[in-house]
């Protein structure tokens, strides 16, 4: 396979899995701080594992100051994504979406909402402060940017090409990641742009693995421990075929033919490999990105997001050598984790001929714990 460049991200599972003594647990803690940023943590830790285990297993990675961070920022994730699961009315949804928004404000100014999320990003975001005597923050606008794109595609909306796909990644994962590395911190335009290939490799293979649950919905109460790879499947049970509408036309895929007959569907093999190629396309650029460094090389292109608001870069990054930039990448190669792990289930999908329905493709990879050790022992991608 060539180069193998994710649909809505990390609603695989319908229902909130922690239980609801989890949830009495953090509203009757103690009324001390630290207690009830425990019950938090304890929270959003069991959320990542139930919903998100490649994150759950890659924690061990980020520096322990960073970890609450960490924690919140995934566990956000996956509670906007399943905003979806939760509600057939697009009103409902948007109102869930809004209260996100506040609850992220009011958290990033240090008053959170009684809400476990939101409770630790609070946290987080003060220790981040302390730790930096101000310099280093949670850009509140990339948490708005994930809640907002999350939003336009609350009703399982198509994606028209695969570059909006890609857009969709860049806003979702890629802006996950930058806000993890700002909690290292790391404020570094050659990490922030290994972290947006990795990100939307990511992104764009999360559309593929949750490609089957999408156009099969699973019945309402349906749990997952798998990873938050899939797309939000909708509370109205109507099944779709979420692969990019140029790709699907190019190939000669019907989202009929897929209803009708699962994997055989004309077509979609095709289909999936194409859209698969592109989230390893990206792997293998931030592979190049990092060898190239340890050659004493440029890394080979400039970086499409640079100019945005919230990447903001001091002259001396701007201007960094290479062995400065690759300095970088190997103190944040915590937060660039999730390149192991997408790699291996794109490794899995071409092992399986692109039959994205292959139920092994669902399963947790038992290798990922020694892949990743090994991996970030030699800081490789």
């Amino acid at each position: 396979m060539h180069a193998v460049h994710g649909s809505r991200a990390l609603s695989i599972a319908r229902n909130h899995v922690v239980s609801p003594s989890t949830r009495r647990a953090f509203a009757s803690a103690a009324s001390t701080p630290d207690s009830e940023v425990a019950a938090a943590r304890a929270y959003c830790s069991n959320l990542i594992r139930h919903y998100d285990s490649p994150s759950f297993t890659l924690q061990t990675f980020i520096p322990p100051h960073a970890r609450d961070a960490y924690l919140a920022i995934r566990a956000f994730n996956i509670d906007v994504s399943r905003i979806a699961d939760a509600t057939s009315n697009p009103t409902v949804g948007a109102m869930r979406m809004q209260f996100w928004r506040d609850a992220v404000t009011k958290a990033l100014a240090g008053t959170p909402p009684k809400e476990p999320v939101a409770v630790l990003l609070a946290a987080a975001a003060e220790a981040l402060d302390a730790r930096t005597d101000g310099k280093a923050k949670l850009s509140k606008n990339w948490f708005l940017r994930v809640i907002n794109t999350r939003e336009q595609y609350l009703g399982n909306r198509p994606y028209p090409t695969l570059e909006s796909l890609e857009s969709y990644a860049e806003n979702t994962y890629s802006t996950l990641m930058y806000l993890t590395l700002s909690a290292l911190p790391m404020a570094s335009i050659t990490a922030d742009h290994v972290a947006s290939h990795i990100g939307k490799a990511t992104g764009i293979a999360a559309v593929l693995r949750g490609l089957p649950l999408i156009a099969f919905p699973p019945p309402a109460n349906h749990h997952s421990n798998q990873d938050s790879l899939g797309g939000s499947l909708g509370a109205a049970r109507q099944g779709a075929v979420l692969l990019p509408l140029n790709v699907m036309a190019e190939v000669g895929v019907k989202e009929e033919e897929v209803f009708r007959n699962g994997s055989s569907a004309p077509g979609l093999r095709d289909a999936i490999f194409t859209v698969a190629t592109r989230a390893n396309d990206h792997l293998i650029t931030a592979r190049e990105m990092l060898k190239n460094l340890r050659a004493g090389s440029d890394i080979g292109h400039d970086f499409e997001h640079a100019d945005e608001e919230e990447h903001q870069y001091s002259a001396q990054q701007l201007t960094a050598g290479t062995q400065s930039q690759l300095q970088d990448i190997e103190r944040a190669f915590g937060a660039l984790m999730p390149a192991v792990s997408t790699g291996m289930w794109l490794e899995k999908l071409q092992k399986v001929d692109f039959d994205v329905f292959d139920p092994n493709l669902m399963r947790t990879d038992w290798k990922l714990p020694w892949r990743a050790y090994w991996a970030f022992r030699g800081k490789k991608l």
